[in-house]
């Protein structure tokens, strides 16, 4: 994959990528104002959040066209498990709650999109969503090439699935700090997908909008 923008780490004994800097895989912030906006109903149901920092993809052609590559069947994708994630779960462990793979920008490598939170017995932990690509140098773990979700913005994910090289799902949110953390009242359905060389965020129509 030619990585777009990467997820920017607030914890500072996050290591850095290994491996050279490659395209796209500067860091940072993803900015959720708009999705949270959205789950408010404030933001239009078309609303669009766009990384400002993102390069064209290497793969376009000359005319600005995206030009799809037949994945290298020989080519893993990229295991969560061995993955690196910058979430601070204390004595508890991470867990990789959901995983999909495929080329989500058609460079002809597979990418890994991964949902995962701090392990709990009981209530409803933050979630996070990462998209992993395979690091330059095998002996390193993959690298996160993006943040579609970061667990400080407190939502939760149900209805996760990859489906050709979009990724949908629904995010789970709060109203106000009294709902309690188990019961989340909020709730709008997204998607993300390559689109001009970055990774674009949809926010689906809301229930009953016109």
């Amino acid at each position: 994959m030619q990585p777009p923008a990467g997820a920017e780490s607030s914890t500072a004994s996050f290591p850095p990528p290994h491996g050279p800097d490659l395209p796209h895989s500067r860091p940072r912030p993803v900015h959720w104002l708009a999705t949270a906006a959205a789950l408010t109903g404030v933001v239009a149901a078309a609303s669009v959040l766009q990384p400002s920092d993102a390069k064209a993809s290497a793969t376009r052609a000359r005319a600005g066209t995206p030009t799809a590559l037949t994945p290298d069947p020989r080519a893993a994708a990229p295991d969560p498990a061995a993955a690196r994630f910058p979430v601070d779960c204390g004595p508890a462990r991470l867990d990789v709650v959901q995983r999909a793979s495929g080329d989500l920008d058609g460079d002809g490598a597979p990418e890994t999109v991964a949902v995962v939170r701090c392990h709990t017995e009981t209530g409803t932990p933050p979630s996070g969503i990462y998209v992993l690509a395979a690091a330059a140098d095998a002996a390193f773990p993959p690298r996160i090439v993006e943040t579609f979700l970061d667990p400080k913005e407190g939502m939760s994910v149900t209805g996760f699935a990859l489906r050709g090289t979009t990724v949908t799902a629904t995010l789970l949110g709060y109203s106000s700090t009294d709902v309690p953390r188990c019961c989340p009242d909020l709730q709008r359905k997204v998607n993300w997908r390559w689109q001009d060389g970055q990774f674009v965020l949809k926010a689906l129509p809301a229930a009953g909008s016109v």
